[in-house]
């Protein structure tokens, strides 16, 4: 569910960015360079929110968090979206390999060297109750 939270998220983005370069250029924008700058927003995405703050804003939603041994630096981040990608094109199995891996890693896990975990609920007061 998260990642369909981030995709969603990654259509506003793209839909804001196509009708502004519409907006710009006057007439359709269609071609490569339009596919690239789609696709640079995507790795920005993915890679601000790895490196910044352990979690997309699908993965906030969820209650899920990126932790590893080291630092989540850009390298890592970078390796992590060469494996979601992998994982993607090979029709989701590297996400589907969550079920065959004992430690319940997917490919851009294993190539990041990181894990994905569920945060707890936090605890949240209630305001009625002195205290």
């Amino acid at each position: 569910m998260a990642m369909i939270y981030d995709t969603l998220v990654l259509i506003g983005i793209w839909v804001f960015t196509v009708v502004l370069l519409v907006t710009i250029t006057g007439n359709a924008v269609v071609g490569w360079w339009v596919q690239s700058i789609l696709f640079i927003e995507m790795f920005a995405f993915f890679v601000y929110f790895w490196v910044h703050r352990g979690q997309t804003l699908g993965m906030q939603a969820w209650r899920l968090r990126i932790l590893c041994e080291e630092e989540l630096n850009l390298r890592r981040a970078f390796l992590r979206f060469l494996g979601a990608i992998a994982g993607f094109v090979a029709l989701f199995l590297g996400y589907f390999w969550i079920l065959l891996d004992k430690q319940k890693r997917s490919w851009s896990d294993m190539c990041s060297d990181t894990y994905v975990v569920r945060e707890p609920k936090s605890l949240r007061r209630k305001s009625s109750q002195p205290s």
